[in-house]
This record gives C-alpha cells, structure tokens and sequence, in this order.
C-alpha cells in the first residue's frame, strides 16, 4: 500500500497525523510530510481512517 497527498488540497489540518503519526507529519511551514508512503502492513488500517477521515480529501492509496 502507498499514500500520497495532494498538496494543493491538503490545509494541514493534521487529522491524520493524529490518527497515523508514524507515517504523516507536519514540517515548520505546517505542510504535510509523508513519512512512509510505502505503509508497513502493521500500519495500514491506522492509515485507511486517516485517509477516510481526511477533512478535505487530500490524501489517496493505492493498494
């Protein structure tokens, strides 16, 4: 599974960094950095919600 984010959607609402803080980030200009887009298996249904619950649909898998 992979996890990209589009950035021109993204606000850096930080809801997946909450739920996934292992794979998503925010940097000091408060933009999102995927930390592994190639998601561990431990960590995929952690990343599923936090792409589901992604306030402005910015984030996608490809599975």
């Amino acid at each position: 599974m992979r996890v990209r984010v589009d950035p021109l959607v993204c606000e850096a609402n930080a809801v997946c960094v909450g739920l996934a803080p292992e794979v998503f980030d925010l940097n000091d200009e408060d933009e999102l950095i995927i930390l592994k887009p190639d998601v561990p298996a431990e960590e995929q249904d952690r990343v599923r919600h936090a792409v589901r619950s992604c306030p402005k649909a910015a984030l996608t898998l490809e599975e």
